[in-house]
């Protein structure tokens, strides 16, 4: 979300605000627009925002987004990501909000049938979290066939990485489980090993495979998809670069990148965890206006390592 707001800041006219309670970011990460400290699930107060901005679009981020605990408590992920966002929907569309975008994910293919997937594949989700996801679309979807003049754009990100080029915000959510903080947070003494949950998946090295994008091109790619629902109708697109690297391709790319031959532990697989998912991202190369510009898994590696070195200094 505040690379979002980085990117609209430094690139449009729109006013910004920001509405976050603060459960897993940083108001100083806020750089452009008026922030208010409130939770979605205070319908009330939300909807006294709505009637005092009368806002144009919303983009909404606001979601719990850990695999492993989504499996353990999978109510706290139904309530926050499919019910107060039901509610948000609700509350756009009854003060004429005209565009949403929302932040859905790849979790919602589970272990797709075949790769690169496509947005309009067969969805399964392993786990609650791509579930309350995917339940959220639905709800999206079946809510703007009902209302006039509001719009949807679903972008399913692929796995989220790296930190803004200037080093101006970047991920600070403490006990963060996303490969690439971690191995930076190895690499950097901050974690005693790197751990990998499982070696024995259907792929070249046994470990998992994932699409990784680096955070400043998905940033970009919110204000292609506001920009394409200006003169289109609602869409669905995957946020990816439509190729895949291992678990251990992305420890050799940061230990490369800083120079530090971290400790690395093989453990069991984690709960919910798919085996491979790639994007097959045509869909918004070709509708859009989006042009990735950061598609080096050493640039993300590095980026997120630079990142991590200065939030520790």
């Amino acid at each position: 979300g505040s690379h979002v707001v980085k990117h609209f800041g430094e690139n449009t006219p729109h006013n910004i605000t920001v509405v976050d309670n603060l459960s897993s970011g940083f108001k100083e990460a806020v750089l452009y627009g008026e922030f208010i400290h409130e939770d979605l699930a205070s319908t009330g107060k939300i909807e006294e925002i709505f009637a005092r901005k009368k806002f144009d679009a919303v983009i909404h981020f606001a979601a719990n987004i850990e695999v492993e605990e989504s499996v353990r408590k999978p109510l706290k992920y139904y309530k926050n990501n499919t019910v107060n966002s039901a509610n948000l929907i609700d509350i756009s569309i009854k003060h004429n909000v005209r565009y949403f975008i929302f932040s859905s994910t790849a979790a919602v293919y589970g272990n797709p049938e075949r790769i690169p997937v496509k947005e309009d594949d067969f969805k399964e989700p392993l786990n609650p979290y791509g579930m309350s996801k995917l339940m959220t679309e639905r709800i999206l979807q079946d809510a703007a066939k009902a209302a006039e003049n509001f719009k949807y754009c679903i972008f399913r990100y692929f796995n989220v990485a790296g930190a803004d080029g200037s080093l101006r915000v970047g991920q600070r959510t403490p006990n963060a489980t996303h490969l690439i903080k971690a191995a930076s947070q190895a690499a950097l003494g901050m974690r005693d090993a790197l751990y990998i949950y499982g070696t024995s998946y259907n792929t070249s090295d046994g470990t998992g495979v994932r699409d990784y994008i680096h955070v400043d091109d998905l940033a970009a790619a919110h204000r292609a998809g506001l920009e394409y629902l200006e003169n289109h109708d609602s869409d669905i697109f995957n946020c990816g670069y439509g190729k895949g690297y291992s678990v251990k391709e992305v420890i050799a790319a940061v230990k490369k990148v800083s120079g530090v031959d971290f400790k690395v532990v093989e453990t069991s697989p984690r709960a919910g965890d798919a085996s491979i998912i790639v994007a097959d991202n045509s869909k918004i190369l070709e509708k859009t206006a989006w042009k990735p510009e950061h598609d080096d898994i050493e640039y993300i590696c590095k980026t997120a390592f630079e990142w991590e070195r200065k939030i520790k200094a």
